[in-house]
């Protein structure tokens, strides 16, 4: 199949791209390389082998995106577009709600212009909120959030389920995953965000790299074991793959399904922390600060219904995510 990936040079985008062009697909890209580096898509050529088509444009501009299903014949479209930090999105609500619903309707928009039924969809376990206890279950209300951010995954859920009423034979995959890091085993690919790094991964490897001198641990306080925020890691090939199972469900389906990615354990940041420092043999001076706005307690999935539909499951363990993340921070630093 010929698939559009939109934040295709994106973190997780980037992985998909690599297993969707080592499964025989052919990929189109489309990023704006607004959290993403050029340099993404030639290591991701170099990685698999194998070329893909790069359009440098904003998924919300529709001219541009019209131009592109006009040169390429899509057959499947995978939405990574869109801006993702938690704690930004509460200081910059309108920005979120503004990129991440405009680059959907727009690409909903186009997509039936060329009769392209099939869309795998970035969501978030942030869809479930604060009042569903965990393990997060796909049947659960998915009707709140904690933060701006997640909101957009809200409306957009809503959005994609509405289009799917109005349009039976078009079907959506709402992918609701929990807490990627990791990265590529070749080093070459990982989370490198632009300016300070939002989430916790990518900020450890910039303070073991000597770029940052210390990691924040945000919250000392909450009702866990620890004290810190417990959250379920998965490896971000584990996802990528999940994807890939995705898509060829979509291709013999049609409706909406949404889907948890997650390992289905919880991990406190201290524990990863403290495991990134065992493996790497390593300590990481650290400090805890206060909360971070949007933050919840604990929450992980439950991802029994991933195994049942796409035959996916996690196989990656924390030490592999802690070992590649170090080795991708540590390559990108030199």
């Amino acid at each position: 199949m010929n698939i559009l990936v939109t934040g295709g040079a994106g973190y997780i985008g980037s992985h998909t791209a690599v297993e969707l062009l080592n499964a025989g697909h052919k990929v189109v890209v489309v990023d704006d390389l607004s959290n993403a580096k050029y340099e993404v898509i030639d290591r991701i050529k170099e990685i698999t082998g194998k070329k893909l088509d790069f359009y440098w444009i904003d998924c919300a501009d529709k001219e541009k995106l019209w131009d592109v299903f006009r040169n390429q014949d899509i057959d499947a479209v995978i939405h990574f577009a869109g801006f993702k930090a938690v704690g930004e999105s509460v200081r910059k609500p309108l920005q979120y709600y503004r990129n991440n619903l405009d680059s959907t309707l727009t690409l909903l928009e186009v997509m039936e212009e060329f009769d392209c039924k099939k869309l795998v969809f970035s969501s978030s376990a942030t869809v479930y909120g604060p009042d569903n206890p965990h393990p997060y279950k796909e049947e659960m209300p998915a009707i709140q959030s904690s933060s701006p951010y997640g909101w957009t995954k809200v409306m957009i859920e809503r959005i994609l389920t509405d289009y799917c009423t109005a349009h039976p034979d078009f079907c959506a995959i709402l992918l609701r995953y929990f807490n990627p890091i990791g990265a590529h085993e070749s080093g070459l690919l990982g989370d490198d965000p632009n300016g300070i790094p939002n989430n916790l991964m990518p900020y450890i490897g910039r303070v073991a790299a000597g770029k940052l001198e210390k990691l924040t641990i945000f919250g000392g306080d909450y009702d866990t074991a620890d004290g810190t925020c417990q959250r379920d890691y998965l490896h971000v090939v584990d996802l990528a793959l999940g994807h890939l199972k995705a898509l060829e469900y979509a291709a013999e389906h049609q409706g909406v399904e949404a889907i948890n990615l997650g390992t289905g354990n919880g991990i406190s940041v201290l524990e990863l922390v403290t495991a990134f420092e065992k493996v790497n043999d390593m300590k990481l001076p650290y400090e805890i600060g206060p909360r971070r706005d949007g933050d919840l307690p604990a929450f992980w999935a439950d991802a029994a219904k991933a195994k049942e539909l796409l035959g996916w499951e996690a196989t990656h363990t924390v030490d592999d995510m802690c070992r590649s993340s170090w080795l991708f921070a540590r390559n990108a630093s030199i």
